[in-house]
């Protein structure tokens, strides 16, 4: 009879070791998941690292302009990469005159299609031309130069006139040390490119 005994008392063991391994294996799975579900610090940086949606002067930058294109004070924009379509956002209208002679002026919502070296169909963006203010229609990029139209003309412009965003109401002469728009390549607003 003893014979039986040890095999029961076997089978017992056996199943203890499986009941406990089990369980070993359960509480080692719930851990590893826990783990997965819990944000470390390092993970958490990269993920909003990764998730930051360029600015509206990043964009600028993509499509070889500069950023002064646009005042400071962006609070955001919209971009469809397929058409070309953006928006920019500013909390209000803007204006600002640059070396005292070009008085320019961006409504709230500033409008186009973007391009490598092209923005076009512009709406939001006016130049005072003599007592009139019409509306800068297209800027292209050519070379080391930004060539604005008004439709039937336009002006030429070095590029370093853009490397810094004017502010609202004073351009770049907020601290009062005046900055030279640099010279005009091309008569200004006179010929049509």
């Amino acid at each position: 009879m003893n014979k039986p005994s040890f095999k029961q008392h076997k089978t017992t063991n056996q199943e203890e070791l499986q009941g406990k391994m089990a369980s070993s294996y359960t509480t080692l799975c719930l851990i590893l998941i826990l783990s997965q579900s819990l944000p470390s610090s390092s993970s958490s940086q990269e993920t909003s690292f990764l998730d930051q949606k360029p600015t509206a002067y990043e964009i600028l930058g993509d499509y070889n302009f500069p950023k002064g294109l646009l005042p400071k004070g962006v609070v955001g924009y919209s971009l469809d990469t397929t058409t070309g379509r953006f928006s920019a956002f500013l909390n209000g209208s803007c204006s600002f005159s640059l070396e005292g002679s070009y008085q320019l002026r961006y409504k709230s919502s500033v409008n186009g299609y973007i391009s490598q070296g092209r923005l076009s169909r512009l709406e939001g963006v006016s130049v005072k031309v003599f007592f009139m203010w019409v509306d800068i229609v297209e800027v292209l990029r050519n070379g080391d130069d930004l060539e604005f139209s008004v439709g039937i003309a336009g002006a030429g412009f070095p590029i370093d006139n853009f490397e810094e965003c004017p502010q609202c109401g004073c351009g770049l002469n907020c601290s009062g040390a005046k900055r030279k728009v640099s010279k005009i390549r091309s008569n200004p607003f006179v010929s049509s490119s």
